[in-house]
């Protein structure tokens, strides 16, 4: 939703009836008659606020601490400062630490303050576009994330496993396919390209030497019976004649989900490690409000089912 109102924030009562005569035409207008009220409309409304203006001298807290607030917890506001020429040097220190986009000086005059508010709503606008492409941007990243995480880990796989590690990387994500794998979260504020590449690539190894402690600690594959008894006991399931009934999915697809720089652990990839243990025997379905996994059909695989994996679970 694009924000398009205005919140004017002033003790008196008079010059908030003023405002929102004079700037109704341009845009909804919201008031509010003090520094905590307007707190509490940001946090109803903020998601629908362009511009904010306040009061700088208010009984208790001052104008520039409700736009510090803004800075914080609604970065697309564009603030702004109204106040008399006396107090200018506050206004300055409030541009200076960087709470507000300009001031307004009072007393108003009519068509100056029109035009700083039309600009202040284009800013908001340009601010609006930019924070839409960078969602998009953060989201196809996201996507692609996984779906790299997703090819790194058959290199790990046929890197410690010389049999049917095709298989169990396809069991798994048909199991995180299953249970839904939520998006690999990346904080962008920390990560450039490069160096992202180079953290997901470390990963890999990482997760290549845990795969390997797992499968040296479980020996040679003694049946069907006991590696469900294995699993059970290290994922806190319930081993059935009909499969092992799971009711925590997170460790079926930590490898995919976690956010980009965490460290992984041996826990992250015991559900792979132990796929490529029964040689991908095993699938996951759904179970009555639980999951199940159970023996699986030794079927060929798709021939593109690696392409399609990575299509699906990149949503």
């Amino acid at each position: 939703m694009k924000p398009e109102k205005i919140l004017y924030v002033d003790d008196e009562a008079i010059a908030l009836k003023y405002f929102e005569r004079l700037v109704g035409p341009l845009a909804p207008v919201l008031t509010a008659i003090s520094v905590e009220e307007g707190r509490a409309v940001l946090g109803t409304h903020g998601s629908e606020i362009a511009v904010l203006v306040c009061d700088q001298r208010m009984p208790g807290e001052r104008g520039n601490e409700l736009l510090r607030h803004a800075r914080q917890h609604y970065p697309h506001i564009v603030r702004m400062l109204t106040t008399a020429y006396s107090e200018l040097g506050e206004a300055i220190d409030a541009i200076n630490t960087g709470e507000i986009y300009r001031y307004i000086a009072k007393p108003w005059e009519l068509e100056s303050l029109r035009a700083d508010l039309r600009n202040a709503l284009e800013l908001a606008t340009l601010r609006h576009e930019r924070d839409e492409l960078m969602r998009d941007r953060m989201v196809a990243q996201q996507g692609q994330l996984v779906a790299a995480r997703l090819g790194s880990l058959l290199v790990a796989c046929a890197g410690v496993s010389e049999t049917a590690y095709e298989r169990a990387l396809f069991r798994f994500a048909r199991a995180a396919q299953a249970v839904g794998s939520r998006e690999a979260a990346i904080d962008w504020n920390q990560w450039d390209h490069a160096d992202l590449q180079q953290a997901e690539a470390q990963r890999s190894v990482a997760i290549a030497a845990q795969l390997r402690r797992w499968l040296q600690r479980w020996g040679a594959f003694t049946g069907e019976g006991p590696a469900q008894d294995v699993l059970a006991q290290a994922l806190g399931g319930e081993h059935r004649p009909d499969g092992v009934l799971l009711r925590q999915t997170k460790g079926l697809t930590e490898l995919l989900s976690a956010p980009a720089g965490q460290v992984v652990t041996a826990e992250d990839c015991l559900w792979l490690a132990w796929q490529l243990w029964t040689e991908g025997r095993f699938s996951v379905a759904g179970s009555a409000g639980a999951w199940r996994v159970a023996p699986a059909a030794a079927d060929p695989l798709p021939v593109d089912w690696l392409a399609d994996a990575m299509e699906r679970l990149r949503g």
